[in-house]
């Protein structure tokens, strides 16, 4: 959900900075558990591969428990990066929905509308949070 702030305006950065701020936790959390898991599967798999089709003759019960090991948990690091990730949105998405409803600006259909955008359209989450913070500044000046 980083986004690039160039090129917005000082009111829209304020609010994506707050919103950085709140999912930051769980977006160091999957770039470690991304970070660590794609290496552990990789290298595992590759071993495996060798010493039961390349070279059967040197594979031992150890190796191969320790190389299946490294690519479960590699596996089980992957699955926990995809389960953070969800996280995000829904960490995401509840913040957008309260700082709409926070908002003394706009009227309640308004409000409504770009609720309702938010929870059907959940990947264009930060879209309609930034179309809504133009709206409510525009009617603000």
């Amino acid at each position: 959900m980083n986004l690039p702030m160039t090129d917005m305006p000082s009111f829209i950065k304020k609010e994506v900075d707050k919103l950085n701020d709140t999912i930051y936790p769980f977006i160091k959390k999957v770039s470690k558990y991304s970070f660590w898991a794609f290496p552990l599967i990789t290298f595992s798999l590759i071993n495996l591969f060798f010493m039961l089709v390349i070279m059967p003759d040197t594979r031992t019960t150890v190796a191969l428990i320790f190389y299946a090991v490294m690519g479960a948990f590699g596996f089980a690091l992957s699955k926990e990066a995809k389960h953070q990730r969800k996280e995000i949105l829904k960490v995401s998405e509840a913040f957008i929905v309260k700082r709409i409803k926070r908002s003394d600006v706009v009227t309640d259909t308004v409000k409504d509308r770009y609720i309702q955008n938010v929870k059907e359209q959940p990947g264009f989450a930060m879209n309609h949070f930034i179309r809504f913070l133009e709206e409510e500044n525009r009617l603000m000046d």
